[in-house]
């Protein structure tokens, strides 16, 4: 069981650091489509290139942060009746859902995506739309992004087996202490003062 957890942390590890970029990601595609908006409607133009920039930003936005979402206990569930229930018998339910739900949903969809995705880099697709991007970089994002959640799904299943055992916390909890855009007013702070600090110590 000790070394399953060790498995679990790092999991959960990978899931927080690709968690932390989606929150620059977010940060970024703001600017992108707030820039998007402005052109078209102060300058009457507009650039597929930068259109396409926003949807693939967004798509990475939803698929590379789906397991970390499911790692900070973030996504939307239908718990009418299971929070009724002992937490020993919700953390069984959330057994059953991991096996036979997001297991074989999320390893279909990657299976699946990386010809997908493949075939994609192979030829080196273009978008259809003038000046448009290349493809495969958006098509990448379905493997990894599903990749990512069965990985968080592994680390889960983890986490409530132990639980079960009594050896660790209950998964069901939220960790979720703040919200997602407090944790990227945070981390725009603590770079702002490593700046600060990198500037003092220059000088």
């Amino acid at each position: 069981m000790k070394f399953l957890l060790v498995i679990s942390r790092l999991i959960d590890a990978l899931n927080e650091r690709v968690g932390r970029v989606v929150l620059w990601i977010t940060l970024i595609v703001v600017f992108v489509s707030a820039g998007n908006a402005v052109v078209r409607k102060v300058f009457h133009t507009s650039s597929n290139a930068w259109l396409e920039l926003q949807w693939y930003l967004f798509g990475a936005i939803f698929l590379l942060a789906s397991g970390y979402t499911f790692l900070r206990n973030e996504h939307v569930r239908v718990d009418v009746l299971s929070s009724r229930l002992s937490p020993r018998a919700q953390v069984w339910i959330e057994i059953f859902g991991i096996v036979f739900f997001i297991f074989p949903a999320a390893t279909l969809i990657f299976w699946l995506s990386i010809p997908y995705f493949y075939e994609s880099f192979r030829i080196q697709e273009l978008s259809s739309n003038t000046g448009g991007l290349i493809r495969w970089p958006a098509k990448l994002l379905i493997p990894v992004g599903f990749g990512l959640l069965i990985l968080s799904g592994v680390s889960r299943l983890i986490k409530c087996v132990a639980y079960l055992v009594g050896r660790g916390p209950n998964p069901m909890l939220s960790r979720q202490a703040k919200s997602a855009e407090e944790e990227l007013a945070e981390e725009i702070q603590k770079q702002n003062e490593a700046r600060l600090n990198g500037g003092t110590t220059g000088r």
